[in-house]
């Protein structure tokens, strides 16, 4: 008895100025082994360099457009013609069995979207090597409440069904989309073999704090939407906690100023606000710190740092806005 066909799969690549890691990108597409057709369609935002002169060497229809990556994306989705969509990014690099996996998983009905937690290549620096601590890399199969879209397969019924992207986020897109399709009935399935090497995390801390204060700035709207989860509460009252104990600290040290006479009352004060904010950094360093394996006192000291770092960012996104184009170009400046 043969088995059934697999279904085709399209991927959907946004770029904008990434010729060189889109083609690293697209040529650990073609190189995979599916056993079914697979098409390419990279979403091009208006680049200057080769980038859609690379994806059409690699054999992708180009979409040339303007807009929010989530729009690309929607975009790109739209021009489709399989069942199964697989959002990739640019700075990305998938294993050979990826599309494989991925059709096998989401062959079960009750799966909509599958993938899994970002890696980072070896040769990483010690702020990309304490950043990826964040992640979970539990092995195996599980359930998850969501993924990240750079590395995710889903049903293209399903991504209609709906709507795709919410295209008035910036950031957070990603765990909107998740959180829709979970209301919708559908499960989210981190399979360990659906890896995927991401190049583009941060490389000094500078480039950290743009990153998460725009990446942060639509964390909040996004997650209330719901479901709510228990998981879900941490990363929406730790950043306002945090912004309410760096105002006191900025508030306390200009009544220093203002009023000397009120020191103690005011210096302890600020000591439990930087206190407080401190403690939340400490609890993410010890998570990040246990869920890693092995570690030096100095790699503590590195978690700590990009763990303050990421805190400070993602109170102050609550209240300072940057653009994808600063927090590249910082990036590119590190």
């Amino acid at each position: 008895m043969t088995s059934p066909p697999l279904p085709s799969v399209t991927f959907v690549v946004p770029v904008r100025n990434d010729a060189a890691r889109l083609r690293r990108c697209l040529t650990s597409i073609n190189d995979n082994q599916s056993g079914g057709r697979v098409e390419i369609v990279v979403a091009d935002n208006c680049s200057t360099d080769e980038s859609a002169a690379v994806a059409r060497f690699a054999g992708a229809t180009v979409l040339v457009m303007p807009g929010r990556v989530s729009e690309l994306r929607n975009a790109a989705a739209a021009v489709a013609t399989t069942d199964i969509l697989a959002f990739v990014d640019a700075d990305h690099v998938i294993d050979p069995s990826w599309t494989k996996v991925a059709v096998e998983v989401l062959r079960e009905d009750s799966v909509g979207a599958t993938g899994a937690p970002y890696e980072t290549p070896p040769d990483v620096n010690w702020v990309q090597r304490a950043y990826n601590r964040f992640r979970s890399h539990r092995g195996g199969v599980h359930d998850v409440e969501w993924l990240g879209s750079g590395n995710l397969a889903i049903r293209r019924n399903a991504f209609q069904a709906i709507g795709g992207f919410d295209t008035s986020l910036e950031t957070c897109e990603d765990v909107d989309l998740c959180n829709r399709l979970r209301l919708a009935g559908h499960r989210i399935v981190s399979d360990a073999r659906l890896r995927s090497v991401h190049y583009g995390d941060p490389e000094t801390l500078s480039a950290l704090f743009f990153s998460e204060l725009w990446r942060g700035r639509d964390n909040i709207r996004a997650t209330l939407r719901g479901p709510l989860s228990p998981r879900a509460i941490p990363s929406l009252a730790i950043p306002v906690i945090d912004l309410l104990c760096l105002a006191t600290v900025l508030i306390g040290a200009l009544a220093l100023v203002v009023a000397p006479t009120a020191r103690w009352p005011v210096t302890w004060l600020v000591v439990v606000a930087a206190a407080g904010f401190m403690s939340f950094s400490l609890l993410r360093t010890a998570r990040m710190t246990m869920g890693g394996g092995r570690v030096t006192p100095g790699e503590i000291v590195s978690n700590f740092a990009v763990a303050c770092v990421y805190d400070l960012a993602r109170a102050l996104a609550l209240v300072f806005r940057v653009t994808h184009q600063t927090r590249r170009g910082v990036a590119r400046a590190a």
